[in-house]
């Protein structure tokens, strides 16, 4: 099937990238160390991350032009079948009306009959020729139609066994290629550095804002972390002056997920979802004090609602807040 090509590239991919994740230790002879070999680099991991997504999707969208495919295929087994009855009812007319005049011709001494009909080798005759002709005519279309039909019927079949094996090749290797990305992601999540500042009770020690950017050392990390795992759509605030909360302290940023006060995409939606757990699932290593998003507010235990603020904005529709000891 079609779809095997750029499974097939998967395999590849997946066999090399697991390789990778899952370095095997070379055996040093005699009595030396077994040695493992180097770790990937944060920007290896991120690099098989983005390269196994996109086989992924290449995998997804064959699946799904065959299903496309699968769908036309029976429309047109359908509308064939529709065609074959048309033509069967046809038929049937037809070979009624020649019965009927055949029927008149053979009793064509009643008086009641059209004149036409009672003259043998007149007009009568010519009729019946013709609605003979007409009726081979439609018995012809019935044939093509019944042949139509059975090409369209034969063609949605083989499309269905192809879908069938194709859908559990490709769902195979989506679920070979989905572990490898788990197993990316997780490692990439051990890459999250420690904020700066955690004691060894776990609480943080205050900071003071430095540089231009008027933010913590801990604001800077995280917000530099997020801008390495995300894809941001729009523009950053941190430092605020004249507000309440941590903004003025430096220690606080916003995420936009849409401009102008409106509400994101779906898209921008979702990211943002993904991007407030994140922040709450690394808060224990970032320092992050609590994660404001969608007029919730999640302090690691849970999402509150907030009171209506009176805004998009006010309510956090259109931008992640995470803030920071």
């Amino acid at each position: 099937m079609a779809a095997s090509s750029p499974a097939s590239l998967a395999v590849g991919l997946i066999t090399a990238t697991a390789l990778l994740v899952h370095p095997a230790a070379a055996t040093v002879s005699g009595s030396a160390a077994v040695a493992a070999a180097p770790k990937p680099s944060e920007a290896q991991l991120r690099a098989q991350l983005k390269q196994l997504n996109r086989k992924v999707d290449k995998l997804i969208e064959t699946y799904n032009l065959k299903r496309v495919e699968l769908a036309k295929a029976q429309q047109a087994a359908t509308a064939a079948q529709q065609r074959l009855a048309a033509a069967e009812q046809a038929v049937a007319t037809a070979e009624q009306r020649v019965a009927e005049i055949a029927r008149l011709r053979y009793q064509s001494r009643d008086a009641s009959l059209p004149g036409f009909m009672l003259t043998p080798d007149g007009g009568g005759a010519a009729v019946l020729e013709q609605l003979t002709a007409e009726q081979q005519a439609v018995v012809d279309s019935v044939a093509k139609a019944r042949d139509d039909q059975k090409k369209a019927v034969t063609a949605a079949a083989t499309l269905a066994t192809e879908l069938k094996a194709g859908t559990a090749e490709v769902a195979e290797q989506r679920d070979d290629a989905q572990d490898v990305i788990d197993d990316i992601k997780k490692k990439l999540q051990d890459l999250v550095p420690f904020g700066p500042g955690k004691k060894s009770d776990g609480s943080w020690a205050p900071e003071l804002p430095s540089g231009s950017d008027n933010i913590t050392p801990r604001t800077r990390l995280m917000r530099a972390q997020v801008q390495k795992s995300f894809s941001l759509p729009y523009e950053v605030g941190c430092f605020r002056s004249g507000s309440s909360g941590e903004h003025p302290l430096g220690r606080a940023c916003d995420f936009m997920m849409s401009t102008g006060g409106t509400m994101p995409s779906a898209v921008n939606n979702a990211l943002g979802d993904r991007l407030a757990d994140w922040a709450l699932k690394n808060k224990a290593k970032l320092g992050v004090k609590y994660v404001i998003w969608k007029q919730r507010i999640n302090q690691g235990s849970g999402w509150r609602p907030m009171s209506d603020r009176g805004s998009i904005t006010e309510n956090h529709y259109d931008h992640v807040h995470i803030s920071m000891n």
